[in-house]
């Protein structure tokens, strides 16, 4: 017979979050730049962000640019940019462009290769089988975002998971007692479901006898 909790489990504890954390979400976010971005701490870097992406976006999806056109135009322009600014520094009173400006900085190229490290040991991790249910819960969601991916464009399905990653934080923190008041009763309805479908079903099929 199935073990199950007692009822009292069916109704959560008023200090339990229902979506699994305790922390802060800025916290959670990583508490950086990054959490600020996400959950519009400053708001006119998001929504500069939200609107250079969505110039990208229309770019490339609607107005139908191609990325090498795109890419020789900008550097184009950038160069004309640079050329005008250098020979008539003197006339606008201007210093011309620093070199070194245009340069990556070493704590840059170092954060972006922590950053790659860090995918690919994840990824190592999981390919490895050391946790079953995330390695087949990766399988299972890159084989659905496959699938997706034959029926939206690649511009749309990024375009809209850039929109949901920097919106759904945010909204989430505004209105995170609503949205938990929601996922607990979601959880305990599942959580009666499976009982009803474990005591209908799975308790009726015939076990065979037990191997010594």
């Amino acid at each position: 017979m199935p073990i199950y909790s007692s009822d009292s489990d069916d109704h959560p504890r008023p200090s339990q979050k229902p979506l699994g954390h305790q922390r802060p979400l800025h916290d959670i976010l990583g508490g950086g730049k990054l959490a600020d971005v996400l959950l519009w701490k400053n708001k006119k870097l998001s929504l500069g962000i939200l609107i250079g992406v969505t110039a990208i976006w229309f770019l490339f999806e609607v107005a139908e640019y191609h990325f090498v056109t795109l890419l020789c135009h900008l550097i184009l322009a950038a160069m004309i940019i640079i050329f005008i600014w250098s020979n008539l520094a003197d006339l606008i009173q201007r210093d011309p462009p620093n070199v070194y400006s245009f340069q990556l900085s070493e704590a840059g190229c170092r954060y972006l290769h922590r950053k790659i490290d860090k995918l690919l040991s994840m990824i190592y991790y999981v390919s490895s089988g050391n946790d079953w249910r995330l390695l087949f819960g990766a399988i299972a969601f890159l084989w659905m975002l496959s699938v997706l991916g034959n029926y939206v464009s690649s511009w749309n399905l990024l375009y809209f998971a850039f929109v949901c990653i920097e919106t759904l934080p945010a909204l989430y923190e505004r209105y995170e007692n609503q949205v938990d008041h929601l996922a607990g009763k979601s959880r305990r309805g599942a959580k009666k479901l499976y009982k009803k479908f474990d005591s209908e079903v799975l308790d009726k099929i015939p076990r065979g006898p037990r191997l010594e």
